[in-house]
């Protein structure tokens, strides 16, 4: 998996002395960074060679936001995470199962392509006073992409 989940996670002890120093480090842009750092700590093992395995029958407990404001700061702090990330894993990917691969591509591409697609269309909207059918079909075809490999 490429992001061991914070309340989920277990890491051997040994592995993780090797990687701390690099883990409490962590940079982006040239500031310390405080996001995504169960998604890092992840790649980091990767990159060292470790695996990371996902265990169906686990259970765990963790706070999640019960209102919308605190939900959305979540979304954007892993949004950022993601695309953050990604850029470490980059060197991963010839490495990485077919599905994992797929799976960084789609978390990082479909939000591009949309934001690309909604912004045509509310150019289109401003110019031409409507909204091109292709913006609709974009959304869908992405959605149903995007669901076909996550239930692949």
């Amino acid at each position: 998996v490429m992001c061991c989940c914070g309340p989920c996670a277990m890491y051997r002890r040994s592995a993780l002395n090797l990687l701390l120093n690099q883990y409490e480090a962590q940079f982006f842009r040239g500031k310390p960074s405080d996001f995504g750092e169960d998604r890092h700590l992840t790649i980091l093992m990767l990159k060292a060679g470790f695996r990371t395995e996902y265990v169906p029958d686990a259970i765990a407990g963790t706070v999640v936001p019960h209102r919308l404001r605190p939900y959305l700061r979540q979304q954007l702090r892993w949004a950022r995470s993601t695309f953050r990330d990604t850029f470490l894993a980059l060197r991963l990917l010839p490495e990485l199962d077919v599905y994992l691969t797929l799976d960084v591509v789609g978390q990082n591409l479909g939000p591009i392509l949309l934001a690309i697609s909604s912004l045509a269309a509310l150019a289109q909207l401003l110019i031409g006073g409507s909204i091109p059918w292709w913006t609709g079909l974009t959304i869908a075809a992405m959605t149903m992409v995007r669901c076909c490999v996550a239930a692949l």
